[in-house]
């Protein structure tokens, strides 16, 4: 099992939109990968491990798949439309990391 993880780092004055990620981007790319995508979920960054401090990340997406193989099978073709779709909810370039899932 792989995890591909897009984080948004937090900046100042930088704009995310959540509710637009979470209601109309989310639900376009879990349609687009169909059975591929295992699981995803969202994370929406409240502060950082200081009392009072700010997040690192301001949201962070991870998707499940069964191999690197399949998420790039399912993933690519469809990576213009959700770039595209990248200002209607942020101002900020992603991170994106892929793990092996160990636990």
């Amino acid at each position: 099992m792989i995890k591909v993880t897009a984080m948004y780092p937090y900046s100042e004055g930088k704009r995310f939109d959540i509710n637009y990620y979470c209601k109309s981007h989310i639900p376009m790319v879990q349609k687009a990968l169909g059975p591929a995508l295992k699981s995803v979920t969202v994370d929406f960054g409240m502060g950082g491990g200081a009392p009072g401090s700010k997040p690192a990340f301001v949201a962070m997406a991870h998707l499940l798949f069964d191999s690197i193989e399949s998420f790039q099978k399912s993933f690519v073709p469809h990576a213009p439309e959700f770039s595209k779709d990248g200002p209607n909810y942020t101002d900020i370039k992603a991170e994106v990391q892929i793990s092996e899932v160990k636990m």
